[in-house]
């Protein structure tokens, strides 16, 4: 049952971190980034780029390994 219920949930996280490489948050919010941060770092991905684009969004880009995730605010 324990080896189960631990397959199905390492398969679930492993779905939910390949599907998830752009996602939209309110950035403007400064508790918003700084659980971005916090939540990134604690879980390995380092923050490699951080700007405004042409829309006046800001742009957050995170890299772990070969893995690149891109926040952008709403």
């Amino acid at each position: 049952m324990k080896k189960t219920l631990l397959f199905a949930s390492m398969m679930l996280l492993l779905s939910v971190s390949v599907q998830a490489t752009e996602l939209r948050l309110n950035l403007n919010n400064p508790d918003v980034r700084k659980c971005l941060l916090e939540a990134s770092e604690s879980e390995g991905w380092e923050l490699k780029a951080l700007y405004q684009n042409a829309n006046e969004q800001l742009v957050y880009v995170f890299e772990k390994g070969n893995e690149k995730r891109t926040y952008t605010s709403l």
